[in-house]
């Protein structure tokens, strides 16, 4: 087991820009709708603002993901949990639940996955853009 570091959540102020970072890409994206009947300039800018918020967003939702199953397994958490005998045995089988899938969840690779194609998505649309093809 590595030596305990002092472990520490984002500041607020970071948690809040990828969380207004999310929010924003998610409105900007389901706004193109709309910004179809009025100019194709504004759904561009609306695609590049939600393209640019889920490249954001996703990578943080992904680093944070991939942080919490390490120290699940750097710090063996799982098997910590089985080793609890002075708690009620529902909130041991919670704990447990909530331990296990944090580390064998599949949403890290969901993030990673969104954030790639975004990432991707956004390059092609600046390679489109700059070079004017239709």
């Amino acid at each position: 087991m590595k030596p305990m570091e002092v472990i520490e959540p984002n500041p607020k102020f970071v948690r809040l820009f990828f969380f207004w970072a999310g929010i924003i890409a998610t409105v900007a994206y389901r706004i193109i709708i709309v910004l179809n009947w009025y100019s194709p300039l504004w759904v561009k800018v609306s695609w590049y603002i939600g393209t640019v918020g889920f490249v954001l967003y996703f990578w943080h939702r992904f680093n944070v993901a991939k942080k919490r199953a390490r120290l699940i397994k750097d710090y063996e958490l799982i098997e910590a949990v089985d080793e609890i005998d002075r708690i009620d045995p529902q909130r041991k089988l919670a704990l447990r639940y909530l331990v296990k899938t944090s580390l064998t969840s599949k949403s890290r690779w969901n993030s990673a996955i969104i954030f790639i194609l975004s990432l991707l998505a956004l390059f092609a649309g600046i390679f489109i853009d700059v070079l004017k093809i239709k």
